[in-house]
């Protein structure tokens, strides 16, 4: 692109314009992806996740993600939709919701949560993405971020190499990185508020990221991190639920 200025300009008009109040949040929130985009790669990710992952037969395990999960997105006010749940055999602690409506939850977080609590605390949490629209929020940012630097390189001659380096690095540490850990933090609150709305014992949240906690050994920088730190999760849990007088 030969005129930087004129992409900023555009940029900046997008930002504008793609400005919504969320009211679930409390904020105003950039969004330029449609939602129709997002749900049809969320389709697409989950049936190549069921193509290319292996999936748990167990039905007892089974039944238990549909039981808490089917709990959770009737809290969050998503049940007008259809829900699928799977149950992944990997031995790594994780969970993911779509936007389009599936849960996956591997066997490996199933092990490690003690109770239904917990894995209601966990899947609450990535419900919480969905209710926020985090994920059209961060594609939004990333892609605004990215036509900026990419004029910004164009004119920057036998230095656009380490124009490119930095400032990826720079919008990385100073934008998207830290709203990252913002996004986290919220769906924190939000995933508090399903588990006691779905009957769930909201402290139980702080015991999962707790164990969680323990399971890893070293851990980077926050500042250079997606994710608050553990310490700092646990402890705004902790605030909140003490705010909202949960146990």
């Amino acid at each position: 692109m030969k005129n930087p200025v004129a992409v900023i300009t555009v940029a900046t008009t997008l930002a504008l314009a793609g400005c919504a109040y969320n009211e679930t949040l409390g904020r105003s929130q950039f969004l330029i992806v449609d939602d129709s985009a997002l749900i049809q790669q969320s389709n697409a990710a989950w049936a190549e996740t069921l193509r290319t992952q292996k999936v748990s037969s167990d039905a007892a395990q089974n039944a238990r993600v549909r039981r808490v999960g089917t709990r959770i997105v009737q809290a969050a006010g998503l049940a007008d939709r259809t829900w699928d749940y799977a149950v992944f055999e990997d031995a790594s602690p994780n969970a993911f919701v779509l936007p389009s409506g599936q849960i996956g939850v591997t066997t490996g977080l199933l092990k490690l949560v003690q109770n239904d609590d917990q894995l209601a605390a966990v899947l609450g949490h990535e419900v919480g993405h969905v209710v926020a629209r985090h994920a059209a929020e961060r594609y939004s940012t990333q892609s605004t971020t990215g036509l900026v630097l990419g004029a910004v390189q164009s004119r920057a001659g036998d230095y656009s190499q380490a124009v490119g380096a930095v400032g990826g690095l720079g919008a990385q540490l100073g934008l998207l990185l830290p709203f990252s850990r913002s996004h986290e933090l919220e769906a924190d609150r939000l995933g508090v508020d399903y588990v006691a709305a779905a009957g769930y014992k909201p402290s139980e949240s702080v015991a999962l990221w707790r164990l969680m906690a323990q399971q890893r050994q070293t851990g980077a920088p926050e500042f250079t991190s997606t994710h608050p730190s553990d310490q700092t999760r646990i402890a705004a849990l902790q605030q909140y639920i003490a705010s909202r007088g949960w146990s």
